[in-house]
Order: C-alpha cells, then sequence, then structure tokens
C-alpha cells in the first residue's frame, strides 16, 4: 500500500510539474534555478545536494557513451520540434504580414477567400465613394479594385505548379507602398506584361525579366521584379482590364483594398458598407482578414509538430530511463555510503535530477543550434487557399528556442524523477550487501 500511494505521489507530482512548466515564462524558469542555487548555497541539505551533484557530474565522462545516448536523443526531439514549429511561424508570419491595421478589404458577403469574391463595377464604385476612404492630392480615392486568378507555371522542378496572378490598376501601388520594384519597371496599362514578387521567381521557372510566359492561350512579358516581404512576393501582377479579358473575368473583381483616413475610421467604414442597400458584402481590415488566413494551416503545422515531439520524446524519456538506472546502480556503494554516514534523501535525489536536467539542457541547446543553423531562412512552399503556391521562410525565433528547451528539461524531469527516487529509497544495508 505504501509503495502505491507513493506512485501515485509521484504521478500527480509529474503532471503537477508538466502543467506548471508548459506555461512558465523564461524569466520563470531564471528565478527557479536562482533559487535552487540559493538553497545550495545557504543551507546544508542544500550543500548535501551540491556536493554529491559535484560527484556525479565529474563522473560523466567515465559514462560517456550512456551520456552520450541520453544528449543525442534529446537533441533529436528538440530539432525536430523547433523545426516544425518555425515552419508554422514562419508561415504565419508571412501571410499575416501582408495586413495593416489602416488598409481594408472588402469581399462579397459570405466569402471566405479572394478567390471565391465576386464584386460588379457598380458595388466597387458605391464602395469608393465612402468617406473614410483616404484620397490623394488629386482627390481619387485610394482604392484597387483587384482580380486574382490562378495560372499554371512550371516550377523550378519541372513540375506544374500554381501561382496567383492578381489583376490590378496604377492605385494597387499607393495602397500597398511596401511593394518595391527591384528589378525593371511597372508593367503598361492595356499590354500583356507581368510584374513579378521575389518569391515567385525562386519558385518558378523563367520568370526573369524580358522572358515570355504561357498563361492560359496567350504569351506574356516580364518587365520587373518586386519585393515586399510577405505573402504578395509570392504573386504575379499584370493589368486588371488584360487580366479580365483574358479570364473571361469581365469587369467583375474579386476584391477591392482600400487604405483608411485612419485605422480607427475602420468601424465607420463597415457601418458605412453595411448601411448602403445596393451592397451586400463583408469588410475585414487586412490585418484581420490574413490572420485569419493563416490560422488554419498555422494550427495544423502546431498539432502536428507537437505530436511528432511527443512521439519522440516518449522515446527520449525511455533512454533517459535506461541511463540514469544504470548509474544509480552503478553507484549504489557510493549512495549508500552517503547515506550511512548522515546524507539524508533529499540530497540524493536532487544530485540525481540535476545529472539529468543537465544532460537534458545540453541536448536542448544542441537541438536549438542545430535548427536555428539549418532551418532559420530556409525557404519552402505551400498551398495558399488551397489553390496557389505561397514562398516563406522558416523563422526560428526566441520564442520557439525557450519551448524547445523547455521541452528539453521537461523530458530530463520525467526521465531522472523516477530513478532520483530509486537512489533515495534503496536500503542502505542492501546496496552495501550487494556490493
Amino acid at each position: 500500500m505504501k509503495t502505491l500511494l507513493r506512485g501515485l505521489g509521484m504521478v500527480l507530482l509529474l503532471i503537477a510539474f508538466l502543467a506548471v512548466w508548459v506555461l512558465l515564462p523564461w524569466y520563470g524558469a531564471l528565478a527557479l534555478a536562482v533559487a535552487l542555487a540559493l538553497w545550495m548555497a545557504l543551507t546544508r541539505t542544500g550543500r548535501q545536494a551540491a556536493s554529491v551533484t559535484w560527484v556525479g557530474v565529474g563522473t560523466l565522462r567515465q559514462r560517456l557513451g550512456a551520456s552520450s545516448v541520453v544528449v543525442v536523443g534529446i537533441a533529436g526531439v528538440v530539432g525536430v520540434l523547433v523545426a516544425l514549429l518555425a515552419m508554422a511561424e514562419g508561415y504565419r508570419h508571412t501571410v499575416s504580414s501582408a495586413g495593416s491595421e489602416d488598409v481594408a478589404i472588402v469581399l462579397r458577403g459570405g466569402s471566405s477567400a479572394e478567390l471565391m469574391s465576386v464584386l460588379s463595377r457598380d458595388e466597387i464604385l458605391a464602395i469608393e465613394r465612402a468617406p473614410q476612404i483616404a484620397r490623394d492630392a488629386q482627390g481619387r480615392p485610394l482604392a484597387s479594385a483587384e482580380l486574382v486568378v490562378s495560372a499554371n507555371v512550371p516550377r523550378r522542378d519541372g513540375e506544374e505548379g500554381s501561382v496567383t496572378l492578381r489583376g490590378v490598376g496604377k492605385m494597387a501601388w499607393a495602397v500597398r507602398p511596401g511593394v518595391r520594384l527591384v528589378d525593371g519597371r511597372r508593367f503598361e496599362t492595356g499590354r500583356r506584361e507581368l510584374v513579378v514578387g521575389r518569391g515567385a521567381q525562386r519558385q518558378f521557372q523563367g520568370l526573369e525579366p524580358g522572358n515570355e510566359v504561357q498563361l492560359g492561350n496567350e504569351r506574356w512579358t516580364v518587365v520587373g521584379v518586386f519585393e515586399s516581404g510577405d505573402a504578395t512576393e509570392s504573386e504575379m501582377w499584370a493589368d486588371a482590364e488584360v487580366v479580365g479579358a483574358t479570364y473571361r473575368r469581365g469587369s467583375s473583381r474579386a476584391s477591392l483594398y482600400a487604405r483608411l483616413t485612419a485605422p480607427e475610421a475602420f468601424n465607420a467604414f463597415k457601418a458605412t458598407l453595411a448601411a448602403d442597400p445596393r451592397l451586400q458584402v463583408d469588410a475585414d481590415t487586412t490585418l484581420g482578414y490574413f490572420s485569419s488566413q493563416s490560422r488554419t494551416l498555422t494550427t495544423v503545422l502546431r498539432v502536428i509538430g507537437i505530436v511528432v515531439g511527443s512521439i519522440m520524446a516518449i522515446g527520449a524519456v525511455f533512454g533517459a530511463l535506461n541511463t540514469m538506472f544504470a548509474t544509480v546502480a552503478a553507484r549504489a556503494r557510493e549512495i549508500a555510503t552517503l547515506r550511512a554516514i548522515g546524507f539524508r534523501g533529499l540530497p540524493v535525489v536532487v544530485a540525481v535530477m540535476l545529472e539529468t536536467m543537465l544532460l537534458a539542457l545540453l541536448g536542448g541547446l544542441l537541438g536549438g543550434i542545430l535548427s536555428w543553423l539549418v532551418f532559420n531562412g530556409y525557404t519552402a512552399s505551400t498551398l495558399a487557399g488551397g489553390v496557389a503556391s505561397l514562398s516563406f521562410e522558416f523563422r526560428v525565433s526566441p520564442q520557439l528556442l525557450w519551448e524547445g528547451l523547455k521541452w528539453a528539461l521537461a523530458i530530463g524531469f520525467v526521465g531522472g524523477l523516477f530513478p532520483a527516487v530509486r537512489a533515495a529509497t534503496l536500503p542502505v544495508t542492501d546496496a552495501l550487501r550487494a556490493m
């Protein structure tokens, strides 16, 4: 019964630790480390724990092979976890960076994405009259009615791919001042000319200025390249009238982007559109719209990362358990002698735990560094809106590195707890007799 209660207590302790540890910020962990250091420096029991820990750490070189199994296993868990989370973070950052609180997007009511939306010419003219839309020096509304289609272009790996072809007018550049032409020139109105994003140029063949590209049944000339630092870089831009005629969309458009007089004007802008009986549209800030567009895939990627990391973590925990149980067995005489001369069980538990946590820390640092070196800035692509390719970069942020380190230390805690309790409860006489 006593053994059962002890085991139940350990399980409850383990669950409580993991629940708190998941939510702990880095400064909370730092505070715990400082408190532990003060305890080991200022109390008799703490000094005993420090002495036992020092002896155990000093023998790690003699157990290099077994210790390396723990470090490498945990490094693998952290490396894979951080890489998958960096993919999710990079995708989220790329998509949401295209948005702003002072730029609104208007779609047909009930449309979840631009490719599913259709706005008529009359609706566009009515929206552009809203007083909350900013004007340029000539009094023209800073509004860009745009057409979005999916075009097939060969990827650099030779396979056929889809790229977003956006039909725009001159106002598109004013509504998006972050879009910078870095090579060539802008397309001319009424001509089959393209300016392509740097991300699209990296993914697809033949998108260098001066080349011709087959889109549908027509040949288009690439005349320029732009950068924006967000999802827009994965698109190609052309004159909206020419795109509409080529893809038989007439004068309709998919969406309207409008720069507002101020971010605070959005609610009034939305109310103005809702009050117009001619309009059945939905409006959102581009920041809100693109954040919602990225949310589903970001969540899926994070879930995959956590599931894969959890499966690998189980293997790493068993590796740590085997290593530390073997260590405790090898040091049974030493631990029994320490307890016989007056060392309590708590210093022994802390010492074994700290030794395991040190190995876990080394593994976490190794996995995090490798993930940062290999994946930070790595360019990948995926489908955006389920149709066209979106190019984005992995982002190994400090927050992700801290998450990986927390996973490593959690594995070390779980892997060291049971061997530590075993070492502290090992009968002194049995241990000395066995040796």
